[in-house]
């Protein structure tokens, strides 16, 4: 079957030059964005309840925009000024470039890793000395603890932000071709919205062995992957699909 209109399970991206716009022009389909699933700030008084005290940590651990944004609004709320001396380990280049919208960057201790986890614990495990404070969200993947425990080096999680289904109820008799997904929550977002939902020929698009995994255990078929050695980008798995489907 062709595919002329996809669903995005995130917001619509903020530039002109995403590569989700080329493919629309490309393949003459229609792309639609809305958030599966959005990120709300937890309340200074439940930090508290963590009992975690901000001006015990030497060096934050930044894995994503949203720890960087719920970091330093914790910490306004809290009054803390965040020392100048503050080391920032942040997971991507992405992050760290981010961070520049709280702190004078080429003043700053800032260490990038090359975007896996694992490729930044390679420089965590040069500054062992560190009290480090890994700021995230209620749902953490089990690999961040696990690998930073085996650097035996003293750190601390504090929750900042929560994951929350987003309400979709009007999506309910709009259907699309492809429904494309990028975490296990997204496919925990559509079954709590739409309990009855049947793919039919809705086709399934998953980024990440995580969320592959939830779209087949879910009992779905999983349509398009992302990211392989040919296609490491979701927009290129989409090209190649689409290609074939159209064509028929």
């Amino acid at each position: 079957m062709k595919v002329k209109t996809i669903l995005v399970s995130q917001p619509a991206p903020k530039t002109e030059t995403s590569p989700y716009f080329d493919l629309s022009d490309k393949q003459k389909v229609k792309i639609d964005f809305r958030s599966f699933i959005h990120v709300e700030g937890i309340s200074v008084k439940e930090v508290r309840a963590e009992k975690i005290d901000l001006k015990n940590f030497t060096a934050i651990i930044l894995t994503s925009r949203n720890a960087v944004d719920h970091f330093f609004r914790i910490a306004e709320e809290m009054r803390f000024k965040v020392p100048d001396a503050m080391k920032y380990f942040c997971q991507s280049e992405a992050v760290a470039y981010y961070l520049q919208k709280y702190v004078v960057y080429r003043k700053r201790k800032i260490y990038v890793g090359n975007r896996t986890f694992t490729d930044l614990t390679k420089l965590i495990k040069k500054h062992k000395t560190e009290k480090f404070l890994l700021p995230s969200s209620d749902k953490l993947k089990p690999l961040i603890p696990e690998e930073l425990d085996k650097l035996g080096i003293s750190w601390k999680r504090v929750d900042l932000y929560r994951t929350v289904i987003s309400d979709l109820s009007d999506l309910e008799n709009v259907f699309y071709d492809v429904l494309v997904f990028f975490s296990p929550s997204g496919i925990e977002s559509l079954f709590q919205n739409f309990p009855n939902f049947k793919q039919n020929n809705t086709r399934i698009a998953a980024f990440g062995n995580s969320t592959v995994n939830a779209v087949t255990e879910a009992g779905l078929k999983c349509d398009i992957i992302a990211p392989s050695k040919e296609t490491p980008s979701m927009t290129m798995a989409l090209d190649k699909y689409i290609k074939e489907a159209n064509k028929k």
